[in-house]
């Protein structure tokens, strides 16, 4: 895949951030019980850099993010001073917490796969 300049830069920005909101996150779980049942599963910069929008999955459902989401929501000043001292930018970039339905939905397509193969006659 042959990227552009811009894009190659914007690629290893969001891959930094990825890195460095997933250590965070990690590391502030040893305190918050509640953190440790949620992980990032991809993060997506604005245009200018200015909003980082974190996505968490959970090994179960959407209950553990709905738990969790307030305390990221408590530690996100904290979060976004590190994560300016880590990256060295300019400004603080602004921290957007959603949960990811692609991992939803994935599981749910998974499911249904494991039923129709299980339906399956045998050879």
């Amino acid at each position: 895949m042959d990227f552009k300049p811009s894009n190659r830069k914007r690629e290893q920005k969001t891959s930094l951030f990825f890195h460095e909101v997933s250590n965070l996150i990690r590391t502030l779980a040893l305190d918050e019980p509640d953190l440790i049942k949620v992980f990032v599963t991809r993060v997506t910069l604005s245009n200018d850099y200015g909003i980082c929008f974190v996505y968490f999955s959970t090994y179960t459902d959407k209950a553990e993010f709905d738990k969790a989401l307030p305390i990221l929501k408590m530690y996100k000043s904290s979060l976004r001073h590190a994560l300016a001292q880590i990256i060295q930018a300019r400004y603080a970039t602004n921290l957007v917490f959603l949960y990811d339905e692609q991992k939803e939905k994935e599981r749910k397509i998974n499911a249904l796969l494991d039923e129709a193969v299980k339906d399956l006659p045998e050879e």
